[in-house]
């Protein structure tokens, strides 16, 4: 929004804001070599393109070069968005133009960097906090023929606030019908909306993304409603799905329920939900410390789920419905030790049945189970209450996480507003690192949204001719593809007598083929289309768009292995398979394999397996491999392969890092997020 008011007033550089959303899109390999370790390899590639983009960047290398020093201390700074620049840029640049410097030094920055923008642009900070759901604006705008549609986020649930929205409007008890959409409640469903349409009640279907077939029958049966109660509403919860019908959506009031991001808006979002009425049902003075206690802890899992694998091993979608029942729970078993006069709080009984039974519910991995019971542990014990010792629920140099001295509504929500907007990892017991990988795939997943909304007619006003650019790189491409592999000729080279890794081969040889026909009569399709010479479909539409804004195109990512690579990494990485494939065929199999080079990598570990077992006399489903990491980082003094198993190279760790020389895993080191394997 901010960008496009800049451009409205004619103040929007629209090459940078190109820059800014796709960084270097070239596909040339052969650039000029990082002076320094520490600059990011995708950094540096970009670097070399800003200097091109304006005047303001063209000394930016010789700058670097002449100050390595300046920009280090600078890029070492914990946020550099509030830092000024090295040399004269911190008054030459703008705040719009540093966060390019972001993109190319600090992606992980580049959201707070942004947030930085926004406020400088507006003055305050209302656009950076979403807004909080409030039913009663949203009952006020709509009516008896507009259905409310909730786009839900994970761990959104509108259930509970529709429900004390219909109670506060006379609609409680047999007036309000929710329904959970599932397999077999279409009839059901039909008739709840016929009924409460003639009786004036308010009818919720939930998960509609479930039934999304179901939608058009009830699409129908919406507009054959000519004359529905005035009373009547309805309310809809779906997930984003693009099979959701458009003339449900063009004719309903959308609402999206925005997730709070960070401990503060999480708790402050469960106390707007809690009135002084529920803190005073319970008469135990340990009630009211325990429900802020609960309230940190669903903050805590909930905001967990932000940080991926490292937060979570499963996404799990906790809510408040989560929050409410513990919240009975403990007033229900508080006033049961206050009414029998028992001093003891049942500690062990509140932790099972909110840590296993509640929140572990939905908890499928051990592993997670075991964090959920860690942080009951940590947080619920009767240290809450040691006078000589205050607890708090982290300690972090910007800030101490305690309960409220004062546990009235208006001293909680006192003491939630002055929590730090930003947290640090270590307040949920993970490594700084974390941090950095969340907020780095924030910042991806916005410029792939930016690019997306583009119309792909319009680049957003770039100021580079999209069919010349889009064809150029076409033809880039088209000059690096390979001839297929003639796997037939392969296979009668090869005689009877195949080894199973050679079967590999000639599998992954096939695929192979398959993706680089498919890329070639495509972009060979997308030329002629560019010219005129046959229509544009909507796939070669797509790998246009996907070539311009440097993405890998959908057609070819499912024929590929998997991957999160951007257009020019993977071209990259499409080059080295060629090159593995080559030396394999004409040399027989490499004495270091490249895992990550091969489609499907378990097919050739197998085959190692079945090659061992063929020559020892083995059962094959009596063994399996093992490994050593060996003290080699690039296996230059292995002359020969293994006579069984291999070597390999390809894997990564993430969340740890390796010691070479004990052979052991170790803290990560900061900033480093990936750290590559020895051979194995």
């Amino acid at each position: 929004m901010t960008i496009m008011i800049k451009d409205g007033d004619g103040l929007l550089n629209h090459t940078e804001l190109d820059f800014f959303l796709k960084g270097n899109t070239s596909l040339d390999t052969n650039i000029q070599a990082k002076p320094y370790k520490w600059i990011p390899e995708v950094g540096w590639k970009d670097l070399l393109k800003l200097v091109e983009v304006g005047p303001e960047y063209k000394d930016l290398v010789d700058h670097l070069m002449a100050n390595e020093e300046e920009w280090r201390t600078w890029y070492d700074e914990e946020r550099p968005e509030d830092c000024p620049l090295p040399g004269d840029y911190k008054d030459t640049l703008d705040k719009f133009q540093m966060l390019l410097i972001l993109r190319i030094f600090r992606p992980d920055r580049v959201i707070n960097g942004i947030k930085r923008f926004i406020v400088e642009f507006f003055g305050n900070e209302h656009y950076i906090q979403p807004p909080s759901f409030q039913p009663d604006k949203v009952f006020a705008q709509s009516n008896k023929f507009s259905p409310i549609v909730f786009i839900l986020s994970p761990g959104a649930d509108p259930l509970s606030d529709v429900w004390k929205l219909a109670e506060d409007k006379g609609f409680g008890g047999n007036k309000f019908k929710p329904l959970s959409l599932g397999q077999g409640v279409e009839e059901t469903a039909s008739q709840l909306v016929e009924t409460s349409a003639q009786r004036g009640h308010w009818v919720m279907l939930q998960n509609c993304h479930l039934l999304p077939n179901y939608l058009k029958t009830l699409e129908k049966k919406l507009e054959q409603l000519t004359n529905p109660n005035n009373d009547f509403r309805l309310w809809l919860t779906t997930l984003p799905t693009e099979r959701f019908p458009l003339g449900i959506l063009q004719k309903s009031l959308k609402v999206v329920t925005e997730p709070p991001d960070g401990l503060k808006l999480n708790i402050r979002s469960i106390f707007s939900q809690i009135d002084e009425t529920m803190l005073a049902e319970c008469p135990h003075q340990a009630f009211r410390p325990l429900v802020y206690t609960l309230a940190f802890t669903h903050a805590i899992v909930q905001d967990r789920r932000k940080y991926g694998k490292i937060g979570w091993n499963v996404s799990y979608d906790f809510n408040f419905s989560d929050f409410r029942i513990s919240f009975r729970l403990l007033s229900m078993y508080l006033s049961k030790a206050y009414d029998n006069h028992d001093e003891t709080i049942p500690w062990g009984s509140l932790k099972y049945l909110i840590g296993e039974a509640m929140y572990g519910g939905r908890v499928t991995d051990d592993y997670d189970r075991k964090i959920l019971v860690t942080y009951l542990d940590e947080y619920m014990g009767d240290f809450l209450f040691d006078k000589n010792r205050p607890f708090f629920f982290a300690q972090t140099k910007d800030h101490n996480f305690s309960i409220p001295k004062n546990m009235t509504l208006e001293g909680a929500l006192h003491h939630i507003s002055e929590l730090p907007t930003i947290n640090s990892p270590e307040v949920f017991g993970l490594h700084p690192n974390a941090e950095i990988t969340y907020y780095t795939n924030a910042a991806k997943g916005m410029w792939i949204d930016i690019l997306n909304m583009q119309s792909s007619g319009d680049s957003g006003g770039s100021a580079i001719n999209k069919e010349e650019m889009v064809s150029t790189t076409a033809t880039d491409i088209l000059a690096k593809l390979p001839k297929p592999y003639d796997v037939v000729a392969l296979r009668k080279e090869a005689g009877e007598n195949i080894q199973p890794t050679t079967i590999v081969l000639f599998q992954e040889l096939e695929r192979f083929n398959i993706l680089i026909e498919k890329m070639e009569v495509s972009l060979k399709n997308l030329k002629r289309a560019l010219n005129g010479e046959i229509g544009m479909s909507s796939e070669l539409d797509d790998l246009s768009n996907s070539l311009f804004n440097a993405f890998l195109p959908a057609m070819w990512r499912r024929l590929a292995p998997q991957t999160e690579k951007k257009l020019g990494s993977w071209i990259e990485h499409f080059l080295s398979r060629i090159k593995q494939y080559n030396g394999w065929k004409d040399k027989g199999e490499p004495i270091i394999m490249w895992l990550s080079g091969l489609h499907i990598p378990e097919s050739y570990l197998t085959a190692l397996v079945q090659t061992t077992c063929r020559a020892k006399g083995w059962a094959l489903d009596k063994s399996t491999l093992y490994t050593i990491a060996l003290k080699t980082m690039d296996g230059k003094e292995l002359e020969k392969r293994p006579e069984f198993g291999c070597y390999l190279t390809g894997l990564y760790l993430e969340g740890a890092s390796w010691n070479l020389e004990k052979g052991c895993l170790r803290r990560q080191h900061p900033k480093e997020l990936i750290c590559k394997m020895p051979i194995m």
